[in-house]
């Protein structure tokens, strides 16, 4: 089933997930749903807090990258109860999007290499140092999860550019793609 998408200024893209036990109902059925929405809406990554839900579950599939980022070609992945451990080496720029935050683009410095405590969806621990383009996704995921939003890391200059733009999606003034769920509203449209 394909979820509505929490929209930028909603109260629970600011709140910190927490952890969730391997007893979560409906995990497995929550997990397949996210990848569904994840896919419909064309993104490569999607975290809970996304689909209203704050709890520390992400799920990512770097594949659409793997032209450009050959690292990317199968890393189709479930994070449970993620906690970045470490980062490493010289931050580096990319163009980021974000569900949450329709049509807007801009450039966002991130560390190369992130070191993961998780769960997969088997709940299976792993503890694993990751990098490139996956390392990325992971880290706009992991946000929002710890309840920031890609914005937050831009320039102060970007900020005031696209202030007006952050509002119009806060307040619903805009025609997504997909059914999102404002800040004022209770139910998606």
């Amino acid at each position: 089933m394909v979820l509505p998408i929490v929209a930028y200024g909603h109260a629970t893209l600011k709140n910190m997930s927490h952890d969730i036990e391997k007893d979560y109902p409906e995990l497995d059925k929550l997990i397949e749903d996210m990848f569904e929405t994840m896919y419909t809406t064309n993104g490569v990554g999607l975290a809970a807090p996304q689909i209203n839900r704050n709890i520390r579950l992400f799920v990512v599939d770097a594949e659409p990258f793997k032209e450009d980022y050959p690292d990317a070609e199968g890393q189709k992945r479930v994070f449970i109860n993620a906690h970045i451990l470490e980062e490493d080496g010289d931050e580096w720029s990319f163009e980021e999007g974000c569900l949450s935050v329709p049509d807007i683009h801009e450039a966002v410095l991130r560390k190369p290499r992130i070191k993961v405590s998780y769960f997969n969806e088997n709940w299976e621990h792993h503890e694993e140092w990751f990098e490139g383009i996956l390392a990325r996704i992971m880290q706009h995921e992991y946000d929002h999860i710890d309840g920031k939003i890609f914005t937050e890391k831009i320039n102060n200059m970007r900020k005031l550019i696209i202030k007006r733009k952050l509002a119009d999606i806060t307040n619903g003034r805009i025609d997504p793609k997909y059914k999102m769920i404002f800040a004022s509203q209770k139910k998606a449209r």
